[in-house]
């Protein structure tokens, strides 16, 4: 029998200055995927080339994680902008941190926006299309890391892009496939233990329990844990374990 194989990513380098987000040290040698801020919702040119080198001695994939240009609101905040603008602030970041991790000795294997930028890159094909054009101009073989079953992995293919549909291990999922705002009762899961349960349901099962109860079907090639969280680590030992449990590999794209 096959061994099925799952990516495991996490949102990293998201630090600022003197402000100290995550504990990616702890966090990083846990995942295959890094996916790392480049520095519009968060990160600085040290934190970011740090990040990166640091992913590179670990042994995990870099991957850029480019969002709106929104320090102070984390990313987080919805934005208006035009097609061509949107285009060029995804390429700034993804160029940028191509440039970084050919510096320090390894390419760039994927692209996954970042927070209102990916929820709303989920829904509208006419914010998913810019983010895919601005992929594809640094380079046709960067992987597109969408919300799987939605409207971006749909774009991103017909533009061209290799997709790996992404999953969620952290966080509480609505009936119609999208995350619980963030604002919102069960948005993230409360611990290690659920966190784990859903990230074997998701690579094993391909299913996850929504907030009201029922089922959705969910088809990943990779399954991510948010950096921010307080205890990522602690979740991501939690789910590498569950997984290796469940006879899953863990495996960069």
């Amino acid at each position: 029998m096959e061994l099925k194989r799952i990516d495991l990513n996490a949102d990293v380098g998201e630090s600022f200055g003197a402000w100290r987000i995550g504990e990616d040290e702890e966090l990083i040698p846990l995942v295959t995927s890094a996916n790392v801020a480049c520095g519009f919702h968060a990160g600085d040119p040290l934190v970011i080339e740090s990040t990166v080198r640091f992913a590179v001695r670990a042994g995990v994939a870099v991957g850029a994680h480019p969002g709106y240009p929104d320090l102070q609101g984390f990313g987080r905040r919805a934005m208006d902008l035009p097609a061509t603008e949107l285009e060029a602030v995804v390429l700034y970041q993804v160029a940028a941190l191509a440039g970084i991790a050919r510096a320090a000795g390894t390419g760039l294997r994927h692209v996954k926006a970042h927070g209102a930028l990916y929820n709303q890159a989920a829904r509208d094909p006419s914010i998913a299309r810019p983010i895919a054009r601005a992929i594809r101009r640094v380079s046709a073989d960067l992987v597109f890391v969408g919300l799987a079953g939605s409207a971006m992995v749909a774009v991103a293919r017909d533009e061209g892009l290799r997709v790996a549909e992404e999953a969620f291990a952290d966080r509480g999922y609505r009936h119609d496939g999208s995350l619980v705002p963030r604002d919102q009762p069960g948005a993230l899961l409360p611990g290690p233990n659920e966190t784990a349960e859903q990230a074997v349901s998701i690579a094993r099962d391909h299913r996850v329990r929504t907030v009201d109860g029922g089922w959705l079907d969910v088809h990943a090639d990779t399954i991510c844990l948010h950096g921010d969280t307080a205890g990522a680590p602690d979740r991501a030992r939690a789910v590498r374990a569950a997984l290796a449990a469940a006879g899953m590999e863990v495996r960069a794209l």
